[in-house]
C-alpha cells in the first residue's frame, strides 16, 4: 500500500497552536508555594505524586510499630515456655491459639514496620511470623503422618474405675 506523504509543516503548525493554548508552565527552579500550616494535597489514589514530599512516619506509628515488634516478642518466648501440657486435648488446643497469635502479631508487625520504612523492626517481625511456623510445624506434623513418631490430636479415654494390676499364674515353687 502506498501511503500519501504526510505535510509536517502542517502537523507540527498543529501542535503549535495546541501548545499556545495551554496555560503557562512554572519557570524551571521556581517551586509552586503553599500556604504554611497545610498540608500537601494526595491525588485520588492516596499516594504521594511526584510533587508531594513523602511524609516520614510520626512518633506515634513508629511507637505502634515498636508495639507490634516487642508483643510477638513476648508471644515468642511464653511460647517457647510454655508451662502446660501441649501433647493433646486442649492443652494442645490452647498451645496452637497462641502459636496463630503469635502468627497474627508478627504479620502486623511486619506490615506496619514495612509502611513505615523500620528495618529492624521489620527483620524481627519476620523472625516471629518463621518462629510461628515452626512451633506450628512441631506439633502438627507428628499428627498428620508427616513425622517418624506420630501423635495423636485427642487424649486417650481415661476410664473412671482403677483397674488391678493383672497378674499372671506363675507356679509356685515346691508346689
Amino acid at each position: 500500500m502506498a501511503e500519501q506523504p504526510r505535510d509536517w509543516d502542517k502537523e507540527m503548525a498543529e501542535i503549535d497552536k495546541l501548545i499556545s493554548k495551554q496555560p503557562a508552565a512554572p519557570q524551571s527552579g521556581s517551586i509552586p508555594t503553599q500556604r504554611a500550616g497545610t498540608p500537601p494535597s494526595l491525588p485520588a489514589s492516596g499516594r504521594p505524586g511526584p510533587d508531594v514530599p513523602a511524609r516520614l512516619p510520626r512518633k506515634r506509628e513508629r511507637a505502634a510499630t515498636w508495639v507490634w515488634v516487642v508483643l510477638a516478642a513476648a508471644l515468642a518466648v511464653l511460647l517457647v515456655l510454655w508451662p502446660r501440657a501441649n501433647d493433646c486435648g486442649l492443652g494442645l488446643l490452647y498451645y496452637l491459639a497462641g502459636v496463630a497469635a503469635l502468627l497474627i502479631t508478627g504479620l502486623f508487625g511486619t506490615r506496619a514496620s514495612w509502611r513505615r520504612h523500620q528495618g529492624l523492626a521489620h527483620t524481627l517481625s519476620l523472625l516471629a511470623i518463621g518462629g510461628a511456623l515452626v512451633l506450628a510445624a512441631q506439633e502438627v506434623l507428628p499428627r498428620i503422618g508427616y513425622a517418624r513418631n506420630a501423635a495423636r490430636w485427642t487424649c486417650p479415654a481415661v476410664s473412671g474405675e482403677p483397674q488391678a494390676p493383672s497378674v499372671e499364674a506363675t507356679p509356685q515353687p515346691g508346689t
